[in-house]
């Protein structure tokens, strides 16, 4: 049976095996939830990159880019890290060069893996349906926040972990927490999130509308997968 894991923050990821994995990247607040709304209205292409440096050099090429650190937008870049930012009609078409606090991070320490598909609430039972569809063992990784783990990514994992319960054997107590949160949660994920530190944190920015969108689930039946340097719409096999 295919295995199912769960990595609660990059600087665990030494610890678990990638190569043999389809690595689902997980930062909902708001990295992941931003790349699943940029591609289902129309961006053709995001390129994900660790640095500010790395994406002024794309911007400094002509791409647009956006940058976020501390959950704010980094001066002199084009595009936040809102996923309302991303409906824009005149992002159709485009290459986004894009660095986040954690997300993109966590993209970049993945590419060893045999995929590496992007997943949120937005997209949550597309993201199921295919891991079930799909032959390889699975690691969820958690952006998390600055290296420590995160409530709202922890959630998602475990909502997913839930729904694959029957097809997967999961082995590692980080995914056997993560179910346990899950379900101590569903039922109000908003209010069960109120006192995380992310949550406060973007309370304090005033960008409550972020992260009541970003719990949404399936808004979405698009999935941005790693093709090469950048991210793109996955042709969903169903």
């Amino acid at each position: 049976m295919k295995l199912i894991d769960i990595c609660l923050t990059p600087e665990l990821l030494h610890l678990y095996s990638v190569k043999d994995r389809v690595v689902v990247v997980v930062d909902i607040l708001r990295a992941t939830s931003c790349m699943t709304t940029a591609f289902a209205h129309g961006v053709e292409k995001i390129i994900p990159v660790a640095t500010l440096e790395e994406c002024r050099a794309l911007q400094n090429q002509g791409l647009l880019a956006a940058a976020e650190r501390d959950a704010k937008k980094a001066d002199g870049f084009d595009l936040d890290n809102s996923p309302f930012s991303y409906m824009d009609e005149k992002l159709i078409g485009q290459t986004i060069a894009m660095t986040t606090t954690n997300g993109t991070q966590a993209i970049t320490k993945s590419k060893e893996a045999i995929q590496v598909i992007i997943g949120s609430f937005l997209n949550k039972t597309a993201i199921i349906n295919y891991l079930q569809s799909q032959p390889h063992h699975v690691l969820i990784l958690c952006a998390g926040w600055k290296g420590r783990v995160n409530l709202e990514d922890t959630l998602f994992a475990g909502a997913v972990a839930d729904e694959l319960r029957d097809g997967f054997t999961i082995e590692d107590d980080a995914s056997l927490g993560a179910l346990t949160i899950y379900s101590c949660m569903k039922y109000n994920m908003l209010k069960s999130m109120a006192s995380s530190s992310h949550v406060k944190r973007l309370h304090r920015l005033n960008l409550a509308k972020d992260i009541e969108f970003c719990i949404r689930e399936d808004l979405y039946n698009v999935i941005p997968v790693l093709e090469g340097d950048g991210l793109v719409k996955m042709k969903l096999p169903y």
